[in-house]
């Protein structure tokens, strides 16, 4: 079993800027891509960032400029910078990645359950 855990949500106002971090743990043999998923209220879950092994980055067009995603493979650690923060990204802040347990599964995905972030206006 992986275990995705997220830390770093909270209440901040808008233009200021937070810091998600998400450790990936247990059987872990590689992991691909990582990556931040966000559901704001009454709204579907959206990919908000998402980054691969080799460091190629991708964002949704909303928060490009905004957001920068990283990792740090040795610690199986994804990083979400997320600055100049509005009041439309509210949301739940999910992390994700692909994981391989051994050299010979299949790739699975993980996911954590989430941390709250509140921009007020």
């Amino acid at each position: 079993q992986v275990q995705l855990v997220e830390s770093g949500g909270g209440l901040v106002q808008a233009g200021g800027s937070l810091r998600l971090s998400c450790a990936a743990s247990g059987s872990i043999f590689s992991i691909d891509v990582m990556g931040w998923y966000r559901q704001g209220p009454r709204l579907q879950r959206e990919l908000a960032a998402t980054i691969t092994s080799a460091g190629i980055t991708n964002y949704v067009d909303s928060v490009k400029g905004r957001f920068t995603i990283s990792r740090d493979n040795a610690k199986n650690t994804v990083y979400l910078q997320m600055n100049s923060l509005k009041p439309e990204d509210t949301a739940v802040y999910y992390c994700n990645a692909r994981v391989r347990s051994d050299p010979s599964s299949w790739w699975r995905i993980y996911w954590g359950e989430g941390t709250l972030v509140t921009v007020s206006s």
